[in-house]
């Protein structure tokens, strides 16, 4: 029997003119990587026309990942490797997969690190796609159904997915498994993809004039459409669509 599901998936063509992404800067306290915001706090403020949560990472009040206790501004280091704007804000960490916005602004999704080149990066966690092969229920033993976001690349680094799945909702989406996650993102085309942070930090939020508007249906704590603060995300600028 077929269960609901909803898929958001947005397609940002890297070559167009004034298009250009964007990633949570740090901290320069001494001691604190990042300080979560919401992803609507964070189109808000930095004036991104879409954006999407970003990578894992710690709460400095505990060990836990994904905290859903962390209010905006508490604590956090990313797990892996942040850049923005051309400042390494958190290094590069074994098993956590990266995506590299160049300075020519083409696209890669590396194992761990990043060119030299690189302006923007963003961790995530599994690589669902590396150079056309998906990977199969054999690598992921433990897959089960939950939100997720991702982001995706054409061969040549000039098309970028964003590809955000709500979940946890019964009789409106349920999630999906990393697996099927990689089989649909490869109907797209896409060449490598890259799971980020999902679960209740799944958000998708666009601006609306100077709000900004939420896309899909997150749901931090068992509570649909509140937002979690998370540590890093990945936004979108682009020049506005003359008449």
């Amino acid at each position: 029997m077929p269960r609901p599901l909803k898929v958001h998936i947005v397609t940002i063509d890297l070559k167009a003119e004034g298009v250009r992404a964007f990633v949570t800067p740090g901290e320069t306290t001494a001691g604190v990587e990042f300080s979560t915001r919401t992803t609507s706090e964070f189109v808000t403020e930095f004036g991104v026309q879409i954006a999407i949560n970003g990578g894992f990472y710690k709460s400095l009040h505990s060990n836990e990942n994904d905290d859903p206790s962390l209010h905006p501004g508490d604590p956090v280091d990313v797990i892996g490797l942040a850049i923005s704007d051309g400042i390494t804000y958190s290094t590069s960490e074994k098993g956590m997969g990266v995506l590299c916005i160049l300075a020519d602004n083409r696209a890669q999704i590396n194992d761990e690190n990043c060119p030299t080149e690189t302006i923007q990066a963003i961790a995530g966690g599994t690589i669902l796609i590396d150079q056309g092969v998906p990977i199969t229920a054999e690598d992921i033993p433990e897959d089960g159904l939950h939100p997720r976001t991702a982001v995706a690349i054409d061969e040549q680094g000039e098309t970028l997915w964003l590809i955000v799945v709500d979940g946890r909702q019964p009789d409106y989406s349920e999630g999906i498994t990393l697996v099927e996650l990689a089989n649909g993102i490869l109907e797209l085309g896409a060449y490598m993809a890259l799971n980020l942070d999902g679960g209740g930090s799944t958000t998708l939020v666009v601006a609306d004039g100077l709000s900004p508007h939420i896309l899909n249906s997150p749901i931090d704590a068992e509570v649909p459409m509140r937002e979690r603060a998370v540590a890093n995300h990945l936004g979108g600028f682009a020049q506005p669509i003359g008449p």
